[in-house]
């Protein structure tokens, strides 16, 4: 184990965001493509099909695959024949042309539509099934004598690949990088045909996984002889002020029937913010290395870099190693690895250690999807998110529970995120008791493969500081699952022996049991009570809070009386704002704070969750046999007559109510609460709830107000309503017995007794015209780059008029086109391609994408009946 061991590394960056971290260098022998466009797609298979491609029925075809990640075991041999050569959509000659055109990545699922008998656990969307994708593409005759790989990035699920016919391979699991060797049934010179089949089960995911080839998908073309896939791993053992070693070690494969002799050349440059080079700062060559004939062979060299520039959260410097791979003087390969140099260090008195400062894990728990836009990858909306995180001082991801996409991490090293790297959220007992039909399907065949090539895609990115083998896992009390984990820490120390290994612990006995002392690091989720206890028992033992809080909010809403029971807060389908409640296993934010700062020792937390997702939507998840609270007298009476004749209330909430941002990218209250803690040096305040309660005259209407300072002043109209300061674990001031009256809202927030910020909360007018703000006005014209437009329901004053539910239509001009609109509310069934959307308490989001290869200006207008229109312009630019 790693106990409190100092770790030193360097590490992979992507150049841009759209690659995978190691890439083809300029003038290198290898070619890597972007293969995301002119695919043919459907839906199901064809008439005759059967269960001829069912998993079960192929196991042995698709065991065989991905057998250099399995140490030690022979290949699986693959059985004779052509697997689904009968099948039609296999075969070259089949017409597809009525087939629906896309671009990848493509979610089918978030195409919808929404359906009220669907589970609202993953979305109430329709993303399972089975589904093809075809691509017709020309090789050219200088292909012939290269190996030319297909790698995708994720796609969901139980993928099978046919090229011209022939079976090439599969790989299940949907969150997995993987490649396949597409070189012996190419055909250069001519026009070849690929078909990818997906097979998506029913009841295969406790929340919106997405469906399709939902990440991108590359063609790689290298020399027979080449550095291999994920070829590289860059290490620093020793890092100083003056001078860094930088280890690099790299895998030259051999595709030829003759041995090889290879000389090895690396050269080390710093890298621009941009990504782009910068000076040559280092280089070495090795001496011959000799390459068995379809063989492959390591081979490592040492380079000092003097006075090396660290990669920080602060400043996330990065390096690029260049390796040169020739024959007989011949260039062979040329691969690129930008990198990271930095320390970490996990002590179990005093937390974690970037580079020996101390830093304070501030972190978010995430799934995958991009709200509106479904599991299909984009850069700029995954770089939003990450924008949002840092401006609430958020430093920190866990990917959660899932091999993150590796644009998530390109990201995260550029921006200086840490990552907690997640693989599983179950191993051999499965979560889905009733199908069966989660991970612990995979699991005795596949744990290995796709825990293997996660540490290998992801060990050289700076930004991951730990490895996660799984969440919440129902091994931790029994003796066959410590094992179990013992065997997945014991592969992530094999592949990287730098970084600890750690699980999401929900069980309070895994930190008694036994099940604490098979991980580097221990997690504990849903436990800030029990920090104390746990440490005690394991004083060598570093801790952190792996999943905190599971608070839960709906933007804009409050509910009266306010209690103090975590319970409650319901009406409406909505969760009230005011950051008090959580489900039973849960906390609210003050409770986790009060456990950090009872236990310094603790490294941090991730909060479930950043940002809102798709599914999973507690408290809601199921319909009601019983009324529910609602605030509106007439959809109470509707609810009352659904119950009596169906004996039930059907449950509209599809996404969750855990984000500290909602699903539209808008902050919630909470977002404030956490910036008050983690950014103490950013003067904030915060009030909440809104001022807009005519029916309250005369009521009480508790005011809270999140703030850095340490103490604050409310008034109401000009006249104070006192002054309070904040108490030892006390996270927010109260002003609990304000009575309601029109006008404005104050407060002055102190720090050390001196003036540190101000903030106001006005009785708005009526709803009088819309106000539209995007979050970038100049995008690129590559039909990939996005800018978010916020659109506000507005009174004259130009103030968000809250609780307005106005139905939003849009219109765009020039070259773009809206993507997906959206608004933040968990109940809408409003599909996400409409262009037309309700506000929700008073904003609503529209995102506009940039055709591509086309310059000039987009003009989105947000109109709304009895309401000013709104217009927004923004420039494309041509790369």
């Amino acid at each position: 184990m790693m106990r409190n061991l100092l770790i030193n590394i360097a590490l992979i960056v992507p150049l841009v965001a759209s690659v995978l971290p190691c890439k083809a260098a300029p003038n290198s022998p290898r070619d890597r493509l972007s293969f995301n466009a002119d695919w043919r797609f459907i839906k199901d298979d064809p008439q005759g099909t059967g269960d001829k491609l069912k998993y079960e029925n192929i196991k042995p075809w698709v065991n065989s695959t991905g057998a250099e990640f399995v140490a030690g075991a022979a290949p699986a041999k693959r059985p004779e024949g052509n697997l689904g050569a009968d099948v039609a959509y296999t075969q070259p000659g089949f017409d597809d042309s009525t087939w629906r055109k896309v671009t990848l990545p493509h979610d089918w699922g978030i195409e919808g539509p929404f359906n009220q008998e669907y589970p609202g656990s993953t979305g109430k969307l329709p993303w399972w099934g089975i589904a093809w994708y075809r691509k017709h593409f020309d090789s050219p005759a200088s292909d012939k004598g290269r190996q030319v790989y297909l790698d995708v990035d994720g796609a969901m699920s139980y993928a099978n690949v046919w090229l011209n016919g022939q079976y090439v391979g599969g790989w299940p699991f949907g969150y997995a990088s993987w490649r396949v060797d597409l070189t012996p049934y190419l055909k250069p010179g001519a026009q070849n045909v690929l078909a990818i089949r997906l097979d998506n089960p029913p009841e295969s995911s406790r929340w919106y996984p997405g469906g399709g080839i939902y990440r991108n998908v590359w063609l790689v073309k290298t020399s027979p002889v080449h550095v291999g896939q994920w070829g590289t791993y860059l290490t620093t053992p020793e890092v100083s002020t003056a001078a860094a070693t930088v280890k690099i070690r790299v895998n030259v494969a051999n595709g030829t029937s003759s041995d090889a002799t290879v000389s090895i050349k690396h050269e080390i440059y710093e890298l621009e913010a941009n990504g782009g080079r910068g000076k040559r700062v280092a280089s070495a060559s090795s001496d011959a290395v000799r390459v068995g004939a379809q063989a492959a062979q390591s081979a490592e060299s040492r380079i000092a870099v003097k006075s090396p520039r660290l990669w920080s959260v602060q400043k996330p410097q990065r390096y690029a190693a260049v390796t040169s791979v020739s024959q007989g003087g011949k260039l062979m390969d040329v691969y690129e690895t930008a990198f990271g140099i930095r320390t970490i260090r996990f002590d179990a008195d005093k937390g974690f250690f970037l580079n020996d400062q101390p830093i304070e894990i501030f972190g978010v728990c995430n799934h995958h999807d991009l709200g509106a836009l479904g599991a299909a990858i984009n850069t700029r909306a995954l770089e939003r998110q990450l924008e949002i995180l840092k401006a609430m001082g958020g430093n920190a991801v866990r990917t959660s529970h899932n091999p993150p996409t590796p644009e998530l991490l390109d990201l995260a090293d550029r921006m200086g995120i840490l990552i907690m790297d997640e693989a599983f959220d179950c191993w051999a007992a499965t979560k889905q008791r009733r199908s069966q039909a989660d991970y612990a399907r995979l699991f005795p065949d596949w744990h290995e493969k796709d825990w293997r090539a996660q540490l290998r895609r992801d060990r050289n990115h700076p930004s991951v500081i730990l490895w996660s083998t799984g969440n919440e896992v129902r091994e931790q009390g029994s003796p066959e699952g410590h094992k179990i984990s013992e065997r997945l820490t014991a592969i992530a120390h094999e592949e990287d022996p730098t970084r600890p290994a750690t699980v999401g612990c929900n069980n309070l006995q895994a930190a008694f049991n036994g099940f604490q002392k098979t991980l580097d690091v221990f997690g504990y989720n849903y436990k800030p009570k029990e920090y104390g206890r746990a440490h005690e028992a394991n004083p060598g033992i570093p801790m952190y809070g792996s999943e905190t809080a599971s608070c839960i909010s709906s933007r804009g809403e409050y509910f009266f009386p306010v209690t103090e029971d975590k319970a409650g807060g319901q009406a409406d389908f909505q969760m009230s704002s005011y950051d008090l409640y959580a489900p039973p296993w849960a906390t609210p934010p003050d409770w986790e704070f009060k456990g950090q700062d009872e236990f310094p020792y603790v490294a941090g937390e991730f909060v479930w969750t950043g940002f809102d997702y798709l599914g999973e939507p507690t408290p809601y998840n199921s319909d009601r046999t019983n009324l529910l609270n609602f605030t509106d007298p007439a959809e109470r009476a509707r609810a009352e007559k659904q119950l009596q004749e169906v004996g039930r209330i059907r449950t509209p909430s599809r996404s969750s109510y855990f984000g500290i941002v909602d699903l539209a990218g808008f902050p919630k209250d909470r977002y404030f609460m956490y910036q008050a803690r983690w950014r103490p040096d950013f003067p904030m305040a915060h009030i909440l709830p809104h001022w807009n309660w005519p029916e309250r005259v005369g009521q009480v209407t508790p005011v809270h107000v999140y703030t850095s300072g340490d103490e604050a002043e409310l008034f109401l109209n000009g006249q104070s309503l006192g002054r309070k300061k904040k108490g030892q674990y006390e996270y927010r001031l109260r002003w609990d017995e304000v009575v309601y009256q029109p006008g404005e809202l104050k407060v002055v927030a102190y720090k050390n007794g001196k003036p540190w910020a101000e903030n106001l909360m006005k009785t708005t007018g009526s709803a009088a015209g819309l106000t539209l703000q995007p979050d970038r006005d100049s995008i690129r014209a590559d039909g990939s780059d996005l800018s978010f437009v916020k659109v506000t329901v507005a009174d004259n004053s130009g103030l968000l008029v809250p609780r307005s539910k106005n139905l939003i239509r849009f219109e765009i001009e020039g070259p773009g086109e809206i993507v997906a609109t959206d608004n933040g509310d968990a109940t809408s069934f409003e599909s996400f391609q409409a262009p037309e959307r309700r506000a929700f308490n008073g904003l609503a989001l529209a995102i506009v994408r940039a055709k591509a290869g086309q310059a000039g200006t987009i003009k989105l207008t947000a109109k709304s009946d009895g309401l000013k229109a709104g217009t927004a312009t923004i420039k494309t630019v041509r790369d």
